[in-house]
């Protein structure tokens, strides 16, 4: 089931980024400003990774580049203080099959 960010965790203030995960991110062509905007986007859609949660709650999250291109990220939620950010981990733009099926399934989540 898909959720949208807002829904799950309000209290979100902003991203962490350090040299690892900035550079992994970045690895397939996605840049920060794309996954940032991804993050702040009301359509964002997220579910749990329950597969890959054993050390720490993950997330995925579909959602579209000002440009139109899909893309897939995962994070976790960092604390610091009472503050809550989101720490990506991989970003990645997403196959057509991929497309396909997320806007299938998601009609409510498209643009129009």
């Amino acid at each position: 089931m898909l959720d949208y960010l807002t829904n799950m965790a309000p209290e979100i203030v902003g991203i962490a980024w350090d040299d690892g995960n900035r550079d992994k991110c970045q690895k397939h062509g996605v840049s920060i400003e794309e996954i940032e905007a991804l993050c702040r986007d009301p359509k964002f859609a997220v579910r749990p990774d329950r597969a890959h949660s054993a050390i720490e709650s993950r997330f995925q999250g579909v959602g579209k580049t000002a440009r139109g291109r899909h893309v897939f990220l995962v994070f976790t939620l960092r604390e610091r203080g009472e503050d809550t950010y989101i720490r990506p981990i991989g970003a990645r733009f997403m196959h057509a099959r991929e497309v396909k099926r997320y806007e299938q399934n998601n009609p409510d989540l498209q643009d129009g």
